[in-house]
């Protein structure tokens, strides 16, 4: 709803805009099609629009499975997750990086099991296009707890969905040629996971870790290293265009060609400054990172993926 007019609104994915929908939950496009407001709106605040009525957006049709209604901590965990799930949707397609649905390829195509860890353990993952996400992180008091138990700098359900669909796009994007050059980067992935998961939660990260990798979670495996690193390349491209479209900034991200160098001359100093500004008002730094040459390098193996 408009906090100006009071005026309902539709997300129109069609084109990356915000209109104003009758009281009935409806938009007349240009060309006379109406569009409806998806249904799982007092489910999960969804507000994008659908072509019929009563059938659930893009965005909704790529959930699997949500909690039982009866399951209340659960469902009231659901928003959470699902907004943070569009977030990341508007993100990857105004990047150029598509993706297939779990129709279209019902073997990887890609979809979420939004699971709810009342009564079962749920580990946050992806396999073969399905990422699973545990709704409890979409409670800030649980969150803060394993955050605080994992020693991590920073763990968001956004955080969550980017790191678990660069997986994704690593396995969708990153073929032929690409794949030597990944592996220059990265290292070989068919080096046993199990075996690095094993090494990792025994030894811990290598003690040069940060010349090299831009978290320790990053050691672990090459499949880790691609993900964490695709993570960082969408926190670091959504927040600038956000800066910009505030007036933060007057530069636009998508003038650079090489991403490294907007990650050195826009966003090393952004994220500086808002790092002492949270400083200030006695908060956690905004972005708890420091990033090395080697990683530059990723980064830009990371955005050559878009479809410019």
């Amino acid at each position: 709803m408009c906090v100006a007019c009071g005026s309902a609104l539709g997300y129109w994915r069609e084109h990356a805009d915000i209109v104003v929908v009758d009281a009935e939950g409806r938009f007349v496009d240009p060309d006379g099609y109406v569009w409806h407001v998806c249904p799982n709106l007092n489910l999960s605040g969804c507000t994008w629009l659908t072509r019929l009525e009563g059938e659930p957006c893009e965005a909704c049709q790529l959930t699997r499975t949500r909690p039982s209604d009866e399951d209340l901590v659960g469902l009231a965990q659901f928003p959470v997750a699902e907004a943070a799930k569009r977030h990341l949707l508007i993100e990857l397609t105004r990047l150029g990086l598509g993706w297939v649905s779990r129709d279209d390829d019902p073997e990887q195509g890609l979809c979420f099991d939004m699971l709810s860890s009342v009564d079962e353990n749920v580990v946050i993952g992806h396999e073969d296009g399905v990422i699973t996400i545990d709704l409890a992180e979409g409670d800030d008091a649980y969150r803060a707890k394993v955050q605080a138990e994992l020693a991590e700098p920073y763990r968001t359900m956004l955080g969550h969905l980017r790191h678990e669909v660069g997986h994704y796009m690593e396995a969708l994007h990153v073929r032929g040629d690409r794949i030597e050059r990944a592996r220059e980067l990265f290292g070989d992935e068919n080096v046993s996971y199990a075996d690095e998961l094993e090494r990792h939660y025994a030894e811990g990260p290598p003690a040069d870790w940060a010349e090299r990798y831009i978290s320790t979670y990053a050691t672990m495996h090459p499949f880790e290293d691609f993900a964490e690193t695709f993570a960082h390349a969408l926190h670091i491209q959504d927040s600038v265009d956000t800066a910009r479209w505030n007036g933060l900034l007057t530069v636009d991200p998508d003038a650079f060609s090489v991403f490294s160098d907007l990650v050195t001359g826009v966003w090393v100093p952004l994220s500086t400054a808002l790092n002492q500004i949270n400083r200030s008002m006695g908060a956690d730094d905004l972005y708890p990172f420091v990033i090395p040459g080697p990683v530059l390098a990723k980064l830009d193996f990371v955005d050559s993926l878009r479809d410019r």
